[in-house]
Parts: structure tokens; C-alpha cells; sequence
């Protein structure tokens, strides 16, 4: 590996960022001995479509012709909803209200963690969030939880879950950071998909990142494709390489930065210490470090040293919420998808001082 000049940046994984301290994230909770979030993952949710078909099979009069619920996805399903007659539409009712039962038991145990005490509101992300059934699996979350005289506030992420995603990586780091620049390279890392994505803002007109947006991204989807983890990651380095140059050819001011949102318990030094299962290969070794990585393979960006930093997904994507979030002081992010993701934080104030 090459000589990498020093970072200019804080630790990945840190916990005091410029806007928020992360008071926990990647929280594992265990249930009967597995893992709490699979009971609200892409799995389980196949699951309750499987016994809810399950009469429908019997009779002949499934909607959806017989076939595994595995191979059924998100679209369908808001499809059938949208366009099926009242059977069908039972049939998806009564998978959301199950999904969102297991859900409400998840959210409870979170709100018993120390580190959620006092969390005043929740945003639900992740893959779900973009879909018609997820919605109604967030609203009917919110309404059990209310039922049951639970004092939170829930909400749907702002941003399509694709952009919240990159958009968070803007508040890695300190915001002087970025003057006299217009935009920076982003990274998500999903069990599912990848993305690099180009998020554009104008500091001089609005500071605080308030209208940054995804300007472009590529998305490549890992999971259909048999990849050893370096495959990931000379796939990776190829997406930044040609965002890099489609932002030259854009005439983009591009920061010397690349945020990353990645699976995992990040520790300081860009290594993973656990939580990727859902990466292809093996990401949380003390022998691999993927802002290293990325780093040696795109040293400079226009006329300065790549600055690379790193942090859990679900973290980075609650950071899209920072500018939601200005009236309480704690919240928290949960975020749906091949595994779910958690993050909590608490505001600071304008000073940097908690």
C-alpha cells in the first residue's frame, strides 16, 4: 500500500459530530436469543405475507399466483394494494398491521435503552420508507404506540431514502470545510445496493446545508450478483472515479471529500469491528480499511488530498434529518431494510458545546 498523506479530519465513527453527539447506534438487542431488528426486516416481512397467503393458497384465490412470497417485492405489493380488489387489499392490511406490531414491540425496547431515554421523536428510513406499505406500516406504528400512551413523535424521513443516504454526509464534517466548493461525493453502502451519489448545495445562499440535494447517482444492486468483497470494492472506487469526473465535466466546485455511510460498528480508524453480515465477503476485519482503501486508489481530488471519512449508515442517514430535528433535543433514526439500522442522537447547540 502507498504512503497516504495524513487526514485532515476527526476519527471515523466519531461521536461528536458538528451538528449532533451520537449518543448510540448499531445497538444489537437480542430477543429470545436472535437479533431484535430481524423481527422487523425484509425476512419477516415475507414471513407474515407467507401465513396471511396461507388461507388464500388453500382456496385457490392467492392474488398473487402461487409464487414465494421472497420473490414478491415492495412494488408488488403497493401495486396490488393500489389496483387489487378488496381480498387483496385485506390480505395487505393485514400484513402491515402485523408488520407494525412487531415493529411497535422494537420501538419499546429501544426507548428502554439508557442511551434513548428522553428521545422525543423517531424517523423511520430505509428502503420500506419509499413505498406505500411502508407508509402505512410508519402510520399505523404511530398510532399504536399512541394508543398505548407512549409520548414519541413519528415520522417519516424527509428525503427518498436513496438520497437521506448521501444527503447526511454533508454533516461528517465542520462546514468551513466546504467554502468555496459546491458540492461533495458521497457513498452508501447497503445489504442490498450500493450508491455513489453527488450532493450539491450553496453555502453563500443558505448555510447549514438546508438545500442540499442529490444532483446525480449511481446506484449498482450487489445482491443480485455473486461478488467477493474486493469485487465490491474495485466496483466502489470505479463509481467515485466517473462521479469525480462527470462533476469536472459539470463544472462542479467538488470538495476534496468523501463521505461514506457504511453497515457496522465503525471504529476510529476506518476499520469495522461488526455488523456487516449483510456485505458480500468479509468488511470487519482489523485488516481492512475501505477509506484506506479508497483514499490510495483517488489520492487528490482537483488540487488537494482526498479527505475520506466513515460512518454507520443509519447514522449518516439520520444526519439528512438534522435540519427536521431543530425543535427537540434527542431523537433518533430506525432504519428498514435487510437488516434495520439504529442511530440516537442529541442536538448541540450553535457553539459546538452539547
Amino acid at each position: 500500500m502507498s504512503e497516504l498523506a495524513p487526514s485532515l479530519l476527526g476519527p471515523h465513527g466519531n461521536l461528536k459530530l458538528p451538528h449532533v453527539e451520537v449518543l448510540s447506534y448499531n445497538v444489537e438487542l437480542k430477543d429470545d436469543g436472535d437479533f431484535l431488528g430481524d423481527r422487523v426486516s425484509k425476512k419477516s416481512l415475507h414471513a407474515i405475507l407467507d401465513e396471511a397467503r396461507a388461507p388464500l393458497i388453500k382456496e385457490g384465490g392467492d392474488p398473487f399466483d402461487n409464487r414465494p412470497s421472497a420473490e414478491i417485492g415492495k412494488k408488488e405489493l403497493d401495486k396490488a394494494l393500489a389496483k387489487g380488489d378488496a381480498q387483496t387489499a385485506g390480505l395487505i392490511h393485514t400484513v402491515v398491521e402485523e408488520f407494525a406490531q412487531d415493529f411497535a414491540f422494537v420501538v419499546r425496547r429501544f426507548l428502554a435503552q439508557k442511551s434513548w431515554q428522553d428521545v422525543e421523536r423517531i424517523a423511520v428510513g430505509g428502503g420500506m420508507r419509499g413505498h406505500r406499505i411502508g407508509e402505512l406500516v410508519i402510520g399505523r406504528l404511530s398510532a399504536l404506540l399512541k394508543a398505548e400512551k407512549v409520548e414519541i413523535d413519528i415520522v417519516p424521513i424527509k428525503n427518498d431514502p436513496d438520497d437521506a443516504g448521501l444527503l447526511g454526509s454533508v454533516h461528517l464534517a465542520p462546514e468551513w470545510m466546504f467554502k468555496g466548493h459546491d458540492t461533495i461525493l458521497a457513498v452508501d453502502i447497503g445489504g442490498t445496493n450500493m450508491r455513489v451519489g453527488r450532493v450539491d448545495f450553496n453555502l453563500a445562499k443558505e448555510p447549514g446545508f438546508a438545500n442540499a440535494t442529490v444532483g446525480e447517482r449511481e446506484i449498482w444492486r450487489h445482491a443480485d450478483d455473486k461478488v467477493t468483497r474486493e469485487d465490491a470494492v474495485a466496483a466502489l472506487i470505479k463509481m467515485i472515479e466517473t462521479a469525480v469526473k462527470k462533476a469536472s465535466k459539470a463544472d462542479r466546485q467538488l470538495a476534496p471529500f468523501i463521505g461514506i455511510g457504511c453497515p457496522g460498528l465503525v471504529e476510529a480508524d476506518g476499520t469495522i469491528d461488526r455488523g456487516t453480515q449483510n456485505l458480500p465477503g468479509q468488511w470487519a476485519s482489523a485488516r481492512f480499511n475501505l477509506p484506506d482503501r479508497i483514499r490510495e486508489a483517488i489520492p487528490r481530488i482537483g488540487e488537494h488530498d482526498t479527505q475520506v471519512l466513515m460512518h454507520n449508515d443509519a447514522v449518516v442517514q439520520g444526519l439528512s434529518e438534522v435540519g427536521r430535528m431543530q425543535d427537540v433535543t434527542r431523537w433518533a433514526v430506525l432504519t428498514l431494510g435487510t437488516g434495520l439500522g439504529n442511530a440516537c442522537y442529541r442536538n448541540r447547540d450553535e457553539t459546538g458545546a452539547n
